[in-house]
Order: C-alpha cells, then structure tokens, then sequence
C-alpha cells in the first residue's frame, strides 16, 4: 500500500482520534482537522492512551506518533492526502458543506470514506458534484481495537475505489465486509439493534435484571460469536447434517421465538429503568475503569484469536 502514505482525518472525536492512533501505528502520516479549541490535546492523549494497546497487538512496528499534525480548516488538512477518513457528527447538512470545502482540493485518486454509522452512501453523495472519491468506510467503536469495516460502493463510486479502500484497511490490520444493499445501520449495528431490543425488552417485563441479561450475554452467545458467526454456528450444531439439519429440526422452534419478540420502545420510563439497571451492574465503577476493562477484554481476545487463526491457515 505504498500509495497510501499520508493521511486525513476530519473530526476528531472518540472515533476520529481512534482512527488517527491506528493510521500512526501502521505507519502513515496523519493530519487532523476538527474545529473544537481542545482537538490537539484531546487527540494526542488519545493517542498517548492507545499506543500501548497497539503496541501490545503488534501493530506498530512501522509506527512514529511524530507524524502527526494538525490543520485549521478541513481544506488544508486534505491537502497531499491519499487517504481521508472523515467522522463529523452525523447530520447531512455539516457533512455535505464539509464535502464541498474539500472536493476542490482534494489530490488525484484520494479516497474519501466515511465513518458514518446511520446515513446511508447515496444521502451522503447528495453533497458531491462528483461523487466518485466517497465510499463508507463504517467502523466499530473503538476502531483501533475493532477489526471491522463496513464498505458500501455503488455505481457513481470511483473504478477500483472500493478495491483500494479494501486492500488499504487489509494493510493497517482491519476487517472488511462489503455492503451490497445500503440500510439504515448498515449490517452490524442493526444485529446489535435487533438483539438490544429483545434485551430490553426482557428488563422492562421483569425476565431477569438488566446486570443478567448482560451477563447471559457475554458469558454465552457472545463468546461464540467472537469466533463465528450465528449461522455458521448452527450449521455446527446439527453435527454432519449441517445448517439444513438444524432448520428442519429447530423451524417451529426458532418461529415461535420470534413471533413473540419483543416490541419496546425508549421512552422515558423504560430508559429511566434501564440507566437503574447499569448503575447496578456498574456499582460504581466508572466510566474510564469499565472501558479500561473492555478494552483489556478485547485485546487479550483479538491476541488469542489471532494467534489461532494464523496457526489454522493453510
């Protein structure tokens, strides 16, 4: 990827300065613009905060946080860059007046993707006069820990700019999935959604507390499902007779569960049950304590799953 050398970030945020950390640890230069008065700070604590992290994921070794600068407009912080991630709040008018500031000065065969989690690609190009730079881009928070990316292209996107995005985020240690029908949520966080939902449904009926619930979450399903998916993992669960086996097996089973999901919805009652319920499952925990916790999880599990994916391959 030695034509993606230098570049942008635009927004920088918990996601904008997770990316600049990851892009620094695989060796590219990075410049940020996000017009808040704290940004550089804000940005270089991040940085300081994850680099161990990376360092321990072995993501570094191509790395230098010296190549980070920052810019006063978004238009100076594209220039010479091949590669820009953008990651402003996720309202169609501050995203298409950024897109007209910097498609003017925007390098030859730059990419723009966007870390949009809810617009979707065609909303998005809306504030283009070209559109065939922008492809979605959509992390997991916190990208620098999160393998996964979520592509979006179509017709107006750029020949070979969803292969190049791809091949980039391969380089710098992403996973890549490639959206062939754009949603609102894209793929992964509308699984969240659905599975959140029955969630919260379970607390407000009184089914278990908000703290179980949660647990039967990451002691069960979760665990297995940070190795493989829902469907491959049934189509394990009927043994040689594979996922066809298990539908005809479970078909009543699983369709009786699901005509009696449930509906709920986050008013202020339910909410107000549900901020009780992690109080508890928090017991004064704080915010920073608990994600020092998940992200300690979450590299122990991707240096695990790492090391037996790479000893599996052929």
């Amino acid at each position: 990827m030695s034509n993606i050398s230098h570049t942008a970030i635009l927004g920088a945020g918990v996601i904008g300065s997770s990316w600049a950390a990851l892009f620094l640890a695989a060796g590219r230069s990075v410049t940020v613009y996000d017009p808040a008065s704290e940004t550089e700070r804000q940005t270089r604590e991040a940085v300081e905060t994850a680099w161990p992290t990376l360092e321990e994921l072995g993501l570094t070794e191509r790395a230098t946080t010296d190549a980070l600068t920052f810019a006063a407009t978004a238009s100076h912080a594209v220039e010479g860059a091949d590669f820009v991630q953008e990651n402003v709040p996720e309202r169609e008018a501050i995203k298409h007046a950024l897109y007209s500031e910097i498609e003017p000065v925007l390098s030859e065969g730059a990419i723009v993707s966007s870390s949009t989690s809810g617009m979707t690609l065609e909303a998005l190009q809306r504030g283009w006069k070209e559109p065939a730079p922008l492809i979605l881009g959509h992390p997991f928070n916190p990208p620098h820990l999160i393998p996964l990316v979520e592509l979006t292209a179509n017709a107006q996107t750029g020949p070979g700019v969803l292969e190049r995005t791809e091949a980039f985020y391969h380089d710098i240690g992403k996973v890549t999935i490639r959206i062939k029908k754009g949603m609102p949520g894209h793929v992964a966080n509308r699984l969240q959604a659905a599975v959140w939902r029955e969630a919260v449904y379970m607390a407000v009926e009184g089914v278990a507390s908000v703290e179980d619930i949660d647990k039967a979450m990451w002691a069960g399903p979760g665990l297995r499902w940070a190795a493989m998916g829902p469907t491959m993992l049934f189509n394990l669960g009927a043994g040689d007779g594979g996922l066809r086996a298990f539908c005809e097996h479970f078909r009543d089973t699983f369709n009786g569960w699901w005509d009696g999901l449930g509906q709920p919805h986050l008013d202020d009652d339910v909410i107000e049950a549900l901020v009780q319920g992690i109080n508890d499952e928090a017991n004064g925990r704080s915010p920073r304590s608990l994600a020092a916790e998940r992200d300690a999880l979450i590299v122990a599990m991707q240096k695990s799953l790492k090391d037996i994916r790479t000893q599996s391959k052929p």
